[in-house]
């Protein structure tokens, strides 16, 4: 055999043995990835326990529940299995991105702002406990969603559930008034509960495109219809503009730039039937503003109109007053003598937490839609991710207009929102570390083979 064919057979034996080193690379990873989900499995069930008693707040329509407090156990069942499992999760405290560390010092400053209220300091403090809850949540979430998988699991949840909890409404509330006081908790309020339908639609549209199965589909489609005939029926305006500028989004994204025309039509269809259907109160609460319709709903309009300005002015007052640590959560209802919100999500936490508070309010959620800007970027993306991006930046988009209308500032649902981006990104971050070693061999021994071969061959 001559040198020249020894040396291209010694170069192929390398060869393959480098492809065989990235072959078992990448399956060396896969194991470990299965691994770690395993050991997370028992973590990860009671966090998605929490989620479905948060979101789906069976206690309110399931009779006996009332009586079980659901979202303790889960919550504190899922942070125990998480401590446990904690040297097997792949992220680490460590790990935990700046939007994190910017909603623990919010709750850090309400605790102190409690401290000092001027109002009522057991209350201030009691409302922050709970508030701080969406913090536990917040990084339990991040730190045992080791897979796109689970992430989607989530979403499902959330989605899910406000589609279930409208559905119950509509039953449980047709006759009733904007569907106030059906169900208790977050969906209680109709702003509150029309408020997390919009956020919610996004991720329904997404799971009906993704759909595999035609049933799937269809279930679906009904429960978005659901959702969307209980928020006409909640007839809150700040919720219907929400809607139009969240859903105005999420049609470009899915209808546009994603090639599905046909979502446009039947978005302007289905509209058009459920305002004819079920949005008469909401059309005569917008005729009232206009001062057109009869006399009661127009004093409706005006003293609407003059309590929210009321009370925007009273906000500001207080933040002149208490700007460094605000009034103390929820404290503002008795600030304001007529135990009212302040309908501004951005005054409500500035009059409540001060101004320091405020401003890590909004540097938390720029950071939600800054991930997702680093997302968008990339051309490289499954579909799949590339479509929950667009549903979680509409649904942002639709939470940074409807926080204008509403008091918003201790819901979590805008909060799972950054924290869905945050694990997101960080999955794909990941993913990228994963695969760069493999990609550095196969691009640097091709150069390498190259260089022997230019090289002499000494005897």
């Amino acid at each position: 055999m001559t040198m020249n064919g020894r040396f291209s057979e010694r170069a192929n034996f390398r060869d393959r043995a480098g492809d065989a080193v990235g072959t078992g690379e990448r399956v060396l990873e896969s194991k470990r990835s299965a691994g770690t989900a395993k050991l997370l499995s028992g973590p990860f069930f009671w966090l998605s326990a929490f989620y479905l008693v948060y979101c789906a707040r069976p206690e309110d329509w399931i009779p006996g529940l009332s009586h079980v407090p659901l979202a303790k156990i889960t919550g504190i069942l899922a942070f125990l299995g998480m401590f446990s499992s904690l040297n097997s999760s792949k992220r680490r405290f460590k790990d935990l991105p700046r939007e994190c560390h910017y909603l623990l010092a919010m709750s850090g400053i309400l605790f102190v702002s409690g401290l000092f209220s001027p109002i009522w300091k057991g209350g201030a403090i009691n409302h922050t406990i709970d508030f701080s809850k969406v913090c536990i949540a917040w990084i339990l979430t991040f730190l045992l969603i080791s897979d796109f998988a689970r992430l989607r699991r989530i979403i499902f949840i959330q989605a899910g559930s406000v589609a279930l909890i409208c559905i119950v409404s509509i039953v449980k509330g047709h006759s009733q008034a904007r569907l106030e006081g059906v169900l208790g908790g977050i969906y209680s309020n109709p702003n509150d509960l029309a408020f997390a339908v919009v956020l919610s639609l996004p991720f329904c549209l997404a799971f009906l495109l993704t759909a595999k199965n035609g049933l799937k589909k269809v279930l679906w489609l009904v429960g978005m219809l659901c959702m969307l005939a209980a928020l006409f029926l909640t007839a809150s305006r700040g919720g219907f503009v929400t809607l139009v500028v969240a859903g105005t989004v999420c049609l470009w994204h899915f209808g546009v730039k994603g090639k599905r025309f046909f979502l446009i039509v039947s978005t302007v269809v289905i509209g058009a039937v459920l305002l004819v259907v079920a949005g008469g109160p909401l059309i005569s609460r917008f005729v009232a503003i206009s001062g057109e319709g009869d006399s009661e709903q127009q004093n409706k309009a005006y003293e609407s109109y003059e309590q929210r300005r009321f009370l925007m002015v009273k906000a500001i007052e207080g933040i002149e007053n208490y700007p460094i640590l605000g009034l103390g959560a929820r404290n503002f209802q008795v600030y304001s003598t007529v135990w009212r919100d302040v309908h501004m999500t951005y005054l409500q936490i500035a009059v409540e937490g001060g101004v320091f508070c405020l401003v890590l309010y909004l540097m938390f959620f720029a950071r939600g839609f800054r991930n997702l800007r680093r997302l968008n970027k990339r051309r490289d993306l499954d579909p799949e991710i590339k479509l929950f991006s667009a549903a979680l930046y509409s649904s942002l988009v639709g939470f940074v207009v409807g926080a204008l209308f509403s008091p918003e500032a201790y819901q979590y649902f805008p909060y799972f929102a950054v924290c869905y981006t945050a694990t997101l990104a960080a999955l794909v971050d990941e993913k990228d570390r994963s695969v760069a070693p493999v990609k550095e061999k196969i691009t640097l021994e091709p150069a390498w083979r190259r260089r022997l071969q230019s090289e002499p061959v000494s005897r």
